[in-house]
């Protein structure tokens, strides 16, 4: 149990579009120094919910508490809290410098100087260039050197690996964990790019169903998930029923597939092996994956065989 207040936290967030009731009762804590990863399906509310940490949208009902500040004071955190959103929304038209000199301008209270935040992120040799001739990773370093002119304690990224390459992908990791070590900077990071938050978030939150499933340290939580084990035979289909008889074994996907992943609790490859082989089954592959954040994605979020 951690003794520090919170950096953020949401607790009994509720939002509907129209009828469809996106967030139901959402609960999610950021502490001070964590990366932070929220995933959960395409539409599932990831969006949204960062949006409606930031009030730029209205929500039902529930409440949101930035560094300490309740829902009536949250101006007194402004400027401490930033988001950059999937697509970067800078002026094409304007150089690095000029658009970040002209964000310089939006900035309350004291704000580092451009040609300081350029060379921390590595886009000095680009302060010349338009943003409209940056690649697509250049633009993501320039809107997090927007972010950083009023030394936020807390930035949101919303998708922040889509579109790049692996360098890019590379590159976005490297600099999130640069200005979490260094400068003590807290992210919540949305994406549903599982591989890149396991290796870099120190905490995870998975949004399923209008709230969250799951919440809690990334070795936790991963260290809380059964083994995962992949199986492919010669007639899937009575292995599948085989597997469905014994306690302890799970199926996590119908016997339609070419492979069968099965959930277990205490019984290993080499056990379901000889029973399969018992039964007269030909077993081509049988392997142990390993616990990682997509076992545990899929195992919450998979809906039930017809």
């Amino acid at each position: 149990m951690r003794s520090e207040p919170p950096a953020l936290s949401v607790t009994g967030l509720y939002k509907k579009y129209g009828q469809f009731e996106v967030l139901k009762g959402l609960d999610l804590v950021l502490y001070p120094g964590a990366i932070h990863g929220l995933v959960g399906l395409n539409g599932s509310g990831k969006t949204t919910t960062l949006e409606c940490i930031l009030g730029l949208q209205d929500f039902d009902r529930g409440e949101i508490r930035v560094l300490g500040h309740g829902p009536r004071k949250l101006h007194a955190a402004q400027g401490k809290i930033v988001a950059i959103f999937d697509t970067p929304s800078l002026n094409p038209n304007l150089t690095v410098r000029q658009s970040l000199r002209q964000a310089l301008l939006l900035c309350d209270g004291a704000a580092r100087k451009p040609a300081e935040v350029e060379a921390q992120l590595g886009i000095t040799k680009f302060s010349d260039f338009k943003i409209k001739n940056l690649s697509l990773g250049n633009k993501r370093r320039a809107s997090i050197a927007h972010a950083l002119l009023a030394n936020p304690e807390i930035i949101l990224l919303d998708e922040p690996f889509n579109g790049l390459d692996a360098g890019g992908v590379d590159e976005v990791l490297a600099l999130i964990k640069d200005l979490n070590q260094k400068q003590g900077t807290s992210f919540l990071l949305s994406s549903h790019q599982l591989p890149y938050l396991e290796e870099i978030c120190s905490h995870i939150a998975i949004l399923h169903d209008g709230q969250i499933a799951a919440s809690d340290e990334k070795s936790r939580l991963l260290g809380s998930v059964q083994s995962t084990i992949r199986i492919q035979t010669n007639d899937n289909h009575r292995a599948a029923k085989i597997i469905g008889q014994q306690a302890g074994l799970s199926l996590q996907t119908n016997t339609s597939t070419d492979i069968l992943l099965v959930n277990s609790e205490k019984i290993g490859p080499a056990d379901i092996n000889r029973q399969l082989v018992k039964q007269g089954l030909a077993v081509s592959e049988i392997v142990a994956e390993r616990a990682s954040l997509d076992s545990l994605f899929r195992r919450i979020t998979q809906k039930p065989n017809p």
